[in-house]
């Protein structure tokens, strides 16, 4: 009974120390990540109802620090084994953009408890799936591609393919909306031979099993709560283009000079801003606010204006995290190729 006890203490307290672990960077954005700049005032054109907060611009970031890090998974097992990719250089890149933003969002005035919330627990969340993932990958993962050889087995084939998928999915939709149980029956059906398949089928079988199980609660919970708007309104100077030729664009009303729109959001809005960009289209607000975060991709990492510079792995490139003013916007996006940067992602709110 005594030695049981003694156990369950050590459980207890393996568990304690685990937590505040997972917990650490979390207590290090709180405390050590505080800008002192003051909010800038504007002055909306749009109604209260059509605002968003604008410090979430920089708050949607560590959401789609995931989706690249899923994408950059994928790259580096299309050639190479899952060991080869830096799980632990993608959460470290999780926190420190958290970090910079978390300083840059002083000005935009405060995040708001719920999304803070939110990006704490898919920060947690995200670093104990990589921290697992990496534990199994370079200690019995790596033995298995040892026995294997250099070529890849079908299943590795199988499971880059599914991961490479799984990236291009999550450019737009949830991933608690993705097939896992399908991909886990994928696995299980292929033909294949070998040691390394059979590990694959039984590993990778098992990750899929464990998401598919957890999104269906997340589903719940998003169901039960209420999803996000999947929409938001913007003013702009349109310059006597007719805006309603632009998919899933709706003219709603106008202001003077200006044209009030309602558009998509996430990654179709990139898509949107970027083309009426580049046909000369102003951006005046967009949902209420005067500043918004893109990102680009570059060969360099040398930068002036950049919030944040992370590496891609897999790539021989980097991420430039920027802010401008919604009215700066348009010729940003216009000026990019000449700074030898692409646009990969404009980040709403």
């Amino acid at each position: 009974m005594k030695r049981l006890l003694r156990w369950a203490l050590r459980g207890s307290l393996c568990l304690v120390l685990l937590l505040a672990l997972l917990l650490s960077p979390v207590a290090y954005v709180e405390t050590m990540c505080r800008g002192d700049a003051a909010a800038t005032a504007y002055t909306p054109i749009l109604p209260p109802e059509d605002h968003r907060p604008e410090s979430r611009t920089l708050m949607t970031y560590p959401e789609w620090h995931i989706v690249h890090a899923y994408d950059d998974y994928a790259t580096v097992i299309a050639t190479n084994d899952p060991h080869d990719f830096g799980f632990f250089s993608a959460i470290g890149g999780f926190w420190s953009s958290l970090c910079d933003l978390s300083r840059q969002s002083a000005h935009l005035g405060p995040v708001d408890s719920g999304t803070k919330q939110m990006v704490y627990v898919i920060g947690v969340s995200f670093t104990a799936e990589l921290a697992l993932k990496a534990l199994y990958e370079e200690t019995f993962g790596r033995v298995t591609t040892w026995i294997r050889g250099s070529d890849h087995a079908a299943l590795d084939t199988l499971t880059a393919h599914q991961a490479a998928e799984y990236a291009q999915f999550l450019q737009q939709v949830p991933w608690y909306k993705w097939h896992f149980g399908e991909d886990a029956t994928a696995l299980a059906t292929t033909p294949s031979e070998g040691f390394r398949d059979t590990e694959r089928r039984l590993a990778v079988g098992l990750e899929y099993r464990a998401k598919a199980a957890y999104a269906g609660v997340i589903a719940q919970a998003v169901e039960n709560v209420g999803a996000d708007a999947l929409t938001l309104r913007m003013v702009v100077d349109a310059k006597g283009r007719d805006l309603s030729a632009y998919d899933a664009v709706e003219v709603v009303g106008s202001s003077d000079a200006l044209t009030i729109l309602q558009t998509p959001r996430y990654r179709t809005l990139t898509h949107l801003l970027a083309e009426m960009a580049k046909d000369g289209v102003q951006f005046i607000e967009i949902a209420g606010n005067d500043d918004i975060m893109f990102t680009t991709i570059a060969p360099s990492s040398q930068t002036q204006d950049a919030i944040s510079v992370m590496p891609r792995q897999g790539h021989t490139d980097y991420r430039h995290i920027q802010m401008v003013k919604v009215h700066d916007l348009a010729q940003e996006l216009r000026n990019l190729n000449a700074r030898g940067h692409r646009l990969e992602h404009i980040h709403d709110y």
